[in-house]
């Protein structure tokens, strides 16, 4: 693409390609009339239009802050909230106090719950200001378990999204193993980053959520050892291109690490996933999965052994994963 002299001229050789074309118009509710009138000048948006194209199209940030600033009469204060200002890509440093905070008072049984979601509200709402379409997972290792006590797969364990996905994903929540994105990262300990599912051909032939077309995650660490991932998911291709915007997501996983205690993090010696099922076969054991942490905590107090509901789900992920990992051709032992 040649270099672009108005921020009008850079949309217009955008919306050349009918694929950004048509992404433009149903990210931004506008008809593709509208935006010819935008690059020829016969209509002007909103700076609120102008927030949602620049976020829209994140691998244009930079060109189109620069040639707006030197467009008369246009500051970059006009058009980016706040919260999208570089030097706002940090955690604020109240919110640590907040984490510790709770960390410190929160009862033991509620401490993971209470320390992720906290985590991940902030991050949510301000790695998606627009919301434009996020999901954020805190994915943890499964103990270890098998002949060899290994570390076998990974669970989705507590998670927030925005339109299309829903508030609360943790009804949603499956198996990850050595076929994921998530894993792959798990394995190598080291971040990944997918900024176009349908274009990108990762070396892991990763099965993706619905809406996902771009993806950063970022494995939480402790003394060299591992205890999961913090998964980010958008509805926007190339929406991880900024470095500031991917130092924010590994500032998230960092913190996230405060919510695990410490026999929760593995040695990469101790790490040995498997491959577990599609989604769809997955769902089709999660359907009573409810009714199985009953169950469970009915034959605990029948044995005058009562549990409480956390270690209740556990033991049925446990049980799961056994299943799952027996599933014809999947897995190794």
């Amino acid at each position: 693409m040649q270099e672009a002299r108005t921020w009008r001229e850079l949309l217009g050789m955008i919306i050349s390609d009918n694929k950004m074309k048509q992404h433009l118009v149903e990210t931004l509710k506008v008809t593709s009339i509208t935006l010819t009138r935008w690059v020829s000048g016969e209509s002007a948006p909103r700076p609120q239009n102008l927030r949602q194209l620049i976020a829209a199209l994140p691998q244009y940030r930079d060109d189109f802050l620069r040639l707006i600033k030197e467009e008369r009469g246009v500051t970059e204060e006009t058009l980016l909230p706040a919260a999208s200002h570089e030097e706002q890509r940090v955690i604020p440093a109240e919110f640590y106090t907040r984490v510790l905070s709770a960390h410190a008072t929160t009862n033991e049984n509620l401490r993971f719950w209470s320390t992720c979601h906290l985590i991940l509200q902030q991050a949510i709402g301000q790695l998606d200001p627009e919301r434009q379409g996020m999901s954020i997972w805190i994915v943890s290792c499964m103990p270890p378990s098998g002949p060899y006590q290994k570390v076998r797969s990974l669970r989705e364990n507590v998670g927030l999204g925005t339109p299309p996905w829903p508030s609360n994903l943790e009804q949603d929540a499956l198996f990850l193993g050595a076929e994921s994105l998530s894993g792959n990262v798990v394995t190598l300990c080291r971040p990944g980053i997918i900024q176009n599912m349908e274009q990108e051909h990762p070396i892991v032939p990763a099965q993706h959520a619905e809406f996902e077309k771009s993806a950063a995650i970022y494995p939480i660490l402790y003394a060299g050892r591992i205890a999961g991932v913090f998964l980010v998911s958008s509805t926007v291709p190339n929406y991880f291109q900024a470095q500031s915007f991917t130092d924010l997501i590994q500032q998230y996983a960092e913190l996230a690490a405060l919510a695990f205690e410490p026999q929760q993090f593995y040695a990469p010696e101790q790490i040995a996933l498997c491959v577990m099922p599609e989604l769809e076969e997955q769902k089709k054991h999660f359907i009573h999965f409810r009714s199985l942490v009953q169950q469970v905590m009915l034959e605990s107090s029948f044995y005058q052994n009562p549990i409480n509901n956390l270690q209740a789900d556990m033991i049925v992920w446990q049980r799961l994963e056994e299943t799952l990992l027996h599933q014809p051709d999947l897995g190794t032992q």
